[in-house]
């Protein structure tokens, strides 16, 4: 006779209350998930609807069961992206996060037990069991949702994994809990996107007010990994990872950081052409002028990480010196928001019109019974297509996907670029590659910028920082702290290196993420980002580090003026200079929040170069690499 599943569980007083005062379900496989997801109709079409005191019934999001998946759409336009002030902190552990005291009157505890007792009351609950991060290097966590809600269960079990009913090991001790209650964004929270972390002794507690999985799931996990991280001494980075087999047969690592919208799943992605197999890498916003390439052996792309890189220190370093790194999820939330048409990423759009399992899909124009198209979005309410629609991606759909961990060689860094001219200048002045000393390389991370027109977040136009290894809204505790991880981690790391790409502009060139694409066959075909000397000159802004005087990329060159932006006639030196002082004041202001005593000597020097327009030498001798 089967043990019951809840008789495995060790769990807090509070939610063990719970979990006597309902009917509770623990999925037993994928396809048990998959069932959740219509209810007790197992209809092709659901409502996630609520009842709010005041409001009525109120109809959260829509589910419609397509051949190739569930199709999720958020009947609010503002819940379709995640909003970038949904963390709160409700404990009195160090944070330099907002306070739920500071932003809500009253004290959590009261929330806290309502939401104990409105979960008492539902008819059904699901139970989910996973690890936060991978098995091996993962923290045992639940999930507790309301049983309408099964389309979230779904999408954070393909993110991360879950435990089967019947695989539950005796005695399953969670210490860290998701609470899913999606009418207290309605009931207390004016209805904005609110997740709150409360970090007990022993015990993680992330309370979900909303139903987009963005904070309330993904990076909710992401939060108990930085916290477990920054207790334990490591980090959990916001980062893509792709090993490439260049044609000669040789492998190269490159890792991708960056904020959101800095181009992370598009490193792991093929190139995308024009129908006569030509590579468009710019167009003048200016003149219209083209530039193309023509490439046709191209490296093999074996997909590492697509957002979560865990480095612990049980993985080590490699005997070479370099960073060492294994996926953090079991799946990925992939934006679709560039596949406009048919045959964009063939081999993207073959896996997610025919997957080998349906998927689960989030603001795709969908009707019950079709086939999810990935380049049809949903309309917002301002009339255009929705910039943030989604599929979650189990990692072992994704043909060639590296399951072992790595040794990276390159870590790049990317950023969302404005167009720059002379007429109107902007910080859109970084070439299509620039080499980064250390030091230079840490300082990127902990400004962090989210960059030109980023389609995965609520508002924030303009020049704005993700901080601190551009992971920082999704971390619950210090800035300095992380500050000082990072450095440390580049000073135990001397064997990887760092560059710096930007994607959709390049001065007065529209490019898209074609400069990360073409440097990675660049760089991953050399072997290296060592330079012969003299085939590098220092950028004219010294936060730019080196570029490559040439790039020749199968034998075609490069033109200068997408290395180095002050040659670009619509830019000049003019246009450079001031986009160059609208960085920098930038990273002054930014990085002054750092510069305490809590931060590492070292730190400390790097940022006061910064602050006294140091030269590049000054950055490359402080922190040889």
């Amino acid at each position: 006779m089967k043990k019951n599943p809840l008789e495995r569980l060790v769990v807090p007083a509070d939610l063990d209350d719970v979990l006597k005062n309902t009917d509770v379900i623990v999925p037993e496989s994928r396809e048990h998930l998959l069932s959740l997801v219509w209810g007790e109709t197992d209809s092709d079409f659901w409502e996630v609807a609520y009842d709010i005191p005041g409001q009525g019934r109120y109809v959260e999001a829509t589910v419609a069961r397509c051949k190739n998946g569930a199709v999720v759409n958020y009947n609010d336009t503002y819940m379709r992206r995640r909003d970038p002030e949904a963390m709160v902190i409700a404990d009195d552990a160090p944070s330099d996060k907002t306070r739920f005291r500071e932003r809500f009157s009253g004290s959590f505890d009261t929330i806290r037990a309502e939401t104990f007792e409105w979960l008492k009351l539902q008819e059904k609950l699901i139970v989910l069991p996973f690890f936060s991060g991978d098995k091996r290097h993962g923290y045992p966590t639940l999930l507790v949702s309301p049983y309408n809600a099964g389309f979230f269960v779904g999408g954070l079990a393909d993110l991360q994994g879950f435990i089967p009913a019947d695989d539950l090991p005796a005695d399953f001790q969670a210490v860290s809990v998701i609470y899913l209650a999606p009418p207290f964004r309605h009931t207390h929270f004016d209805g904005r996107q609110v997740v709150i972390h409360n970090r007990l002794p022993g015990m993680h507690e992330l309370f979900s007010y909303n139903l987009y999985p963005g904070p309330s799931a993904k990076k909710g996990v992401y939060g108990i990994l930085l916290t477990a991280g920054e207790r334990e001494g490591w980090v959990t980075l916001h980062s893509s990872c792709v090993r490439l087999v260049t044609p000669y047969d040789n492998e190269f690592v490159i890792m991708h950081e960056g904020a959101s919208g800095g181009g992370k799943s598009e490193m792991t992605e093929a190139i995308h052409r024009e129908e006569d197999g030509r590579i468009l890498v710019a167009e003048s916003t200016v003149t219209k002028e083209d530039f193309y390439l023509d490439m046709l052996d191209m490296c093999e792309l074996h997909p590492v990480t697509d957002d979560m890189a865990l480095a612990p220190p049980n993985l080590q370093v490699s005997t070479t010196g370099r960073l060492v790194i294994e996926d953090a999820e079991a799946g990925w939330f992939l934006r679709v928001d560039h596949l406009k048409e048919y045959g964009t990423d063939p081999h993207l759009e073959r896996i997610v019109i025919n997957p080998p399992e349906p998927l689960i899909f989030l603001n795709i124009d969908a009707k019950p019974g079709s086939t999810a198209l990935p380049w049809e979005h949903i309309i917002d309410d301002n009339g255009k297509p929705c910039p943030n629609p989604r599929v979650i991606m189990p990692r072992h759909f994704v043909p060639g996907v590296v399951e072992e961990p790595v040794a990276v060689d390159v870590r790049s860094f990317g950023v969302r670029t404005p167009p720059c001219t002379k007429e109107n200048p902007n910080y859109g002045i970084i070439g299509m590659l620039h080499i980064l000393p250390p030091a230079l390389a840490w300082l990127w991370r902990l400004v962090a910028p989210r960059g030109h027109s980023n389609p995965s977040i609520v508002t924030s136009e303009g020049l704005t920082s993700e901080g601190v290894g551009s992971y920082w809204p999704f971390a619950t505790g210090r800035m300095v702290e992380h500050a000082n991880l990072l450095l440390r981690q580049i000073q135990q790391t001397p064997g990887t290196r760092y560059v710096l790409i930007p994607n959709q502009h390049i001065g007065a060139y529209t490019v898209s993420f074609k400069p990360e694409w073409i440097a990675r066959e660049y760089i991953a075909r050399r072997g290296s980002v060592k330079f012969r000397s003299g085939r590098l000159e220092e950028s004219r802004c010294s936060l730019l580090g080196w570029h490559p005087k040439e790039i020749k990329v199968n034998g075609q060159p490069i033109p200068h003026g997408l290395l180095a932006v002050h040659d670009q006639l619509e830019v000049g030196v003019e246009g450079y200079d001031a986009g160059a002082s609208i960085l920098t004041e930038f990273f002054k202001g930014e990085l002054a929040q750092y510069n305490t005593y809590a931060l590492d000597p070292l730190g400390r020097t790097i940022i006061e170069l910064c602050i006294k327009d140091a030269p590049l030498s000054e950055y490359d001798r402080v922190l040889p690499h």
